[in-house]
């Protein structure tokens, strides 16, 4: 179940960081700006939700971390979920299998970022496409997906992420055209 909630600042941030879990409380207040805490705990709140949702988990989840970051809920490996943040939107994913999300605001067109991340096939794509900058904001985000599902942090050689990949991808667009979100399974 993928949840995306534009309402960033449309919520009671003491209120909320009242309700989530100690561990998650310190990270939020990490953030040295309020945008950051706001991103920070209204990810959480998804997962709550989705928790609640999907499997009837009411508990504030604890999180743990594997090689690459990549978190994990204590006590309950089969669940499956993903954060991700922009700008424009929070995004979450919960499942019973591995998922990746990834939400980014979609920016001026830059070649020289896009020649050094995107292989010739999608160069292609995005140079032939109306919106170059929202063709590769959502290349981009399959490729980060597809990493954060597979529990690996950006590699090296990001040209080739895609390339062979059996992955299911699911992409939208929201915000008019100001982010795109990306769900891998």
């Amino acid at each position: 179940m993928v949840y995306i909630d534009e309402h960033i600042w449309d919520f009671d941030l003491d209120a909320a960081l009242a309700e989530i879990s100690e561990q998650r409380r310190e990270q939020a207040l990490r953030f040295k700006h309020e945008l950051g805490r706001r991103q920070c705990v209204l990810a959480y709140l998804l997962l709550k939700r989705g928790l609640r949702e999907v499997f009837g988990i009411e508990d504030n989840p604890v999180f743990e971390f594997g090689e690459h970051g990549k978190p994990a809920i204590v006590g309950h490996a089969d669940v499956f979920f993903n954060l991700s943040h922009c700008r424009e939107a929070v995004a979450c994913v919960v499942d019973r299998v591995p998922v990746g999300i990834d939400v980014e605001s979609v920016y001026r067109y830059d070649e020289r970022l896009a020649r050094y991340t995107m292989n010739d096939d999608e160069m292609a794509e995005i140079l032939s496409s109306d919106n170059p900058g929202l063709t590769f904001t959502r290349l981009w985000t399959m490729k980060e997906a597809l990493l954060k599902r597979k529990g690996r942090g950006l590699v090296d050689d990001l040209k080739h992420v895609l390339c062979g990949t059996d992955a299911r991808f699911e992409t939208s667009v929201g915000g008019q055209e100001s982010y795109v979100c990306t769900v891998s399974v």
